[in-house]
């Protein structure tokens, strides 16, 4: 009995969990209700150094995996902005399934409904094609709400805007990369940076940048990075509006999706 209680305890934390599905925005490969199994092995267990989370912050360190996140993958991940501050911050059981975009040292966007990947070859489709069609299609008046556009994804600080139909395009950094900074990407990557350096950028006068009292033209990230999308395009809550998503936010990468009738993998 003792035995069947350690492994009860220790298969969810190095192997293998399962999540429920809640919402819509990873229609139609993932429904409301779904139970997906989450193979920890393939990229590594994470293990928690610290168990007070009442910290809004993780710390941990990542065991020996199989193989590194691919482009593709559908990635089970803790929110990174659970209690609406507009910075990252961390909160266990607050997960949600997306789609892996971009890995660190990729550069990505959206064209015309379309995500792209700079490391994928051309006219190879990330994700749910029925629904980025569909959003291709759709003619920007009909993304007007009472005269105001209802799919915008970012707000620049040079006036721009990036919407769900043309996004970026926006590197996603790796650990050491050194990346410009300025007011047409600060934006998306501000929240990075206040995570890395407990300070966020702000801009001054003639569109300077400033952290904590330096100017601030180029930043080397400390850790890495991931862009997550849900395959609903039109409803999903994911790194078009919050941006990067850190590795260390990861739980794992879903393999199998659990019915209860039948199971089929992703």
């Amino acid at each position: 009995m003792s035995a069947l209680i350690v492994l009860a305890a220790v298969i969810p934390v190095f192997c293998f969990d399962q999540f429920r599905i809640k919402g819509v925005s990873m229609n139609p490969t993932l429904l409301d209700g779904d139970h997906v199994l989450v193979n920890k092995l393939l990229f590594g267990a994470r293990i928690y150094k610290d168990f007070d989370f009442s910290k809004h912050e993780i710390s941990s360190f990542r065991m020996p995996g199989i193989r590194d996140v691919q482009v593709g993958d559908v990635l089970i991940f803790n929110y990174p902005d659970p209690y609406r501050s507009g910075k990252v911050e961390f909160k266990i059981n607050y997960v949600y399934a997306k789609r892996c975009i971009g890995r660190p040292g990729d550069t990505v966007g959206i064209s015309n409904g379309y995500f792209y990947n700079k490391s994928v070859p051309a006219g190879e489709v990330i994700g749910e094609e029925r629904y980025q069609r569909a959003l291709a299609r759709q003619r920007d008046s009909n993304l007007v709400v009472n005269k105001r556009t209802a799919f915008n994804a970012m707000t620049l600080y040079d006036g721009c805007v990036w919407t769900i139909k043309d996004f970026g395009p926006v590197y996603i950094p790796s650990s050491g990369d050194t990346v410009a900074v300025n007011p047409h990407n600060l934006k998306f990557y501000e929240r990075a940076i206040e995570l890395e350096t407990g300070s966020r950028p702000v801009i001054c006068d003639s569109y300077n940048i400033l952290l904590e009292n330096t100017p601030l033209k180029s930043y080397v990230f400390r850790n890495n990075y991931y862009f997550l999308c849900g395959d609903n395009v039109f409803n999903s809550d994911d790194s078009r509006y919050f941006g990067l998503v850190p590795e260390d936010y990861i739980v794992g990468i879903a393999t199998r999706i659990i019915f209860s009738e039948r199971a089929r993998r992703l």
